[in-house]
């Protein structure tokens, strides 16, 4: 089935210090514009207040952008257990906001990101961001690396419209 209305898609690469944003306008197999991004630096010193902040803040902003979907990249766990711990809390409250707001989730793991963006799963950060650019026609990566990152989370759920594999939530 090959869908023919736009559809609003918000990739969301979570941390709980700064937490990546970007929307992307699906519009049919092959074009997908931008829409907006950034990235939400968390000012909060506990980590109760800080995923309070975080939820406040993401609820804003779909608030505002409406999506229609939500791609919010999993958790790696790489070097610290701790770190991706908190990754995971700020996952969660990005979860919730969206579920709430009656928006679709959708998750990928970094490898599925990258395949989608560059058609290489172990492609590098660098790679990733040009692609990015690319895809969307800009001339300069999205910075900070946070939005070019969420951005790539949310060109992937395109891909996955596109390719008409999208069967649910996630």
């Amino acid at each position: 089935m090959t869908r023919t209305k736009s559809v609003r898609i918000l990739g969301i690469d979570p941390g709980s210090h700064v937490l990546g944003w970007g929307q992307v306008v699906w519009r049919g197999r092959g074009t997908v514009c931008l829409d907006r991004y950034g990235t939400i630096k968390v000012t909060a010193d506990s980590v109760p207040h800080r995923l309070a902040e975080i939820y406040s803040r993401i609820t804003g902003i779909m608030s505002e952008l409406d999506p229609e979907a939500v791609a919010v990249e999993e958790v790696f766990y790489g070097k610290s257990f701790q770190s991706a711990l908190r990754i995971g809390e700020a996952r969660g409250v990005c979860l919730l906001a969206a579920t709430q707001a009656g928006i679709p989730t959708f998750s990928y793991s970094a490898a599925e990101i990258k395949s989608a963006v560059t058609g290489n799963g172990r492609a590098h950060k660098s790679q990733v961001q040009a692609m990015v650019a690319r895809l969307l026609g800009l001339e300069k990566v999205p910075r900070p690396a946070d939005a070019a990152d969420a951005l790539a989370c949310a060109l992937c759920h395109s891909h996955r419209l596109a390719f008409g594999s999208l069967l649910g939530g996630g």
